[in-house]
């Protein structure tokens, strides 16, 4: 299947621009902590809580998704989805309360809760399936500019202007691109499902039902939330507390890590492919970067302040292989059900993200602050120590899972 660079670029830029957004409302707040914290005065509790009210909203409108993407197609329903986000950076910019802060970043996540699986739904219908992880992970790259545009640029900006300011800025970009998305993406045969309700609900069973996405899922979900959740918040008052950078110096590193995220979903998703032509599943590449991703946190959890930058940068390389495991469960199962499978994942992985980076707020605040305002070494120890253990407990189970069915492959034959 080739496309005309015309139309690749119709099918690429504008979920490109929506997910670019996604990133950036994802991560900015790894930067606004501290004038989050001077002008609303929150505790770390109430910073995760509020950070991660986006990935509760996201991940409660997941399994809606899946059914409305493959009942109307990517184009209809990221576009319409996309003005919420808007409405959502509205809210939060002018919020003085708490409440209305979690309000407004909650209308985020629903609204941008379709800018990653609009598109890996709409590439299952224009590429092959042997394409679908360099095609995700040249996606992937636009989250990445997104991070990274929340980072020094944004810190730059606060120069300018406040965190409010900013917020106004994202809601009319949001706005643009929802017009971009609907008037731009081209629509193909096959966009919209012929089921029933019925149909689609029970294509949802099937999907929570099948074998394959119990053995990838839990290592999926469990990578995935540590990534979020740090990443999109924490890394931030790392670099502050424990590597004792200055506010400058945690932008250009987390713009660094930005960096390291682009070129990790780019190489991730051409290796991947490679070995595909070779009989190796992406499954398989996942595991070794997830792995590696492991290693890199257990070292964090040691706070290796030496080794404070090119660990952060590892981090923010290694974390992408997390988003192989979206590819491999298109491949299970036939493209009527494509958007569904991954929203299914989707689901517990932004639930899981929710979980953890209010727990981490949790954890810290069981430590008293420092003299400096700051949060104790403890504290940022024990919870991201307990996610590395979830993670470990998943990858246990899917090499367990995995070296079973492969066993019972071959009593059977």
């Amino acid at each position: 299947m080739s496309l005309r660079p015309l139309m690749l670029l119709r099918v690429f830029i504008p979920f490109a621009l929506g997910f670019f957004l996604s990133y950036l409302f994802r991560t900015v707040n790894a930067v606004i902590a501290p004038d989050l914290v001077r002008d609303i005065g929150v505790d770390p509790a109430s910073l995760g809580l509020l950070t991660s009210a986006y990935f509760l909203a996201f991940a409660a409108f997941q399994l809606p998704l899946g059914v409305l993407l493959d009942r109307f197609g990517a184009r209809r329903v990221e576009a319409t989805l996309l003005m919420f986000a808007a409405a959502g950076a509205f809210v939060f910019s002018r919020a003085e309360t708490l409440s209305g802060l979690m309000l407004g970043r909650a209308l985020i996540g629903l609204g941008v809760s379709a800018c990653l699986m609009a598109a890996f739904k709409a590439f299952t219908l224009w590429f092959p399936a042997d394409r679908l992880p360099l095609a995700n992970g040249i996606q992937m790259i636009s989250g990445g500019v997104g991070a990274l545009a929340a980072t020094t640029p944004v810190e730059l900006s606060l120069r300018l202007t406040d965190w409010r300011g900013v917020f106004l800025i994202l809601a009319a970009l949001t706005v643009a691109t929802a017009v971009c998305v609907f008037l731009v993406v081209p629509e193909k045969e096959g966009t919209h499902s012929g089921e029933t309700l019925r149909e689609q609900l029970a294509g949802v069973g099937r999907v929570f039902t099948n074998k394959t996405f119990w053995d990838i899922a839990p290592w999926a979900v469990a990578a995935q939330a540590a990534y979020l959740s740090i990443a999109g918040l924490w890394s931030g008052p790392w670099l502050r507390d424990i590597a004792g950078y200055d506010r400058m110096a945690v932008a250009n590193t987390l713009m660094g890590v930005s960096l390291a995220m682009i070129v990790g979903y780019f190489t991730f998703g051409a290796v991947a492919e490679r070995l595909a032509r070779r009989n190796v599943k992406p499954m398989s590449v996942a595991a070794t970067g997830m792995l590696t991703f492991i290693v890199v946190q257990c070292l964090l959890v040691l706070q290796c302040t030496p080794l404070a930058i090119p660990l952060w940068l590892l981090f923010g390389f290694c974390g992408t292989s997390c988003i192989l495991p979206y590819a491999a469960l298109s491949q299970s199962f036939p493209t009527h059900l494509s958007g569904r499978a991954n929203t299914g994942l989707n689901l517990m992985v932004f639930l899981a993200a929710f979980a953890a980076q209010w727990v981490i707020g949790l954890i810290i605040n069981l430590w008293p602050q420092t003299v400096t305002g700051g949060y104790e070494a403890a504290g940022y120890s024990s919870g991201f120590g307990l996610i590395v253990v979830l993670q470990l407990a998943a990858a246990a189970w899917y090499f367990s899972t995995t070296i079973s069915r492969k066993r019972s492959l071959q009593a059977t034959e």
